[in-house]
């Protein structure tokens, strides 16, 4: 079964990319990655840009409705995901409990509604 792991992070936690610490983070995440793969539980992931990037858009009355910024104002961001295949919700929160950010983040694991296949009507 497939599971979407949404990492949430608290920026004031996040040290400086080019920092001695922050190479050291980007190191674990790589880690972490390579484990997911060696293990053959990836299927997709990667980082999200700030939420200052983010633009939001919804329809209200027939109109488009665009807005810069995140949708929800907060003080943790959504940095990335995972889509891992696992056999059991366990084996997706082990997985999501080794994350590099665990200890001053937390990660939101969600099944993926597996769809039917689409039948197409022309044939």
């Amino acid at each position: 079964m497939r599971y979407m792991l949404l990492i949430h992070v608290d920026p004031a936690q996040l040290a400086d990319p080019e920092s001695p610490e922050g190479r050291a983070n980007s190191e674990r995440w790589y880690a972490f990655t390579e484990g997911l793969v060696q293990a053959g539980a990836m299927v997709a992931g990667e980082p999200l840009q700030p939420p200052q990037t983010a633009t939001t858009v919804s329809v209200r009355d027939g109109e488009r409705v665009v807005t810069d910024g995140p949708f929800a104002d907060t003080k943790e961001w959504l940095g990335g995901f995972y889509v891992i295949d696992a056999p059991d919700l366990d084996a997706a929160l082990d997985h999501a409990a080794g994350m590099p950010h665990i200890a001053h983040g937390w990660v939101e694991v969600r099944p993926v509604m597996e769809m039917p296949a689409r039948v197409d009507a022309a044939s």
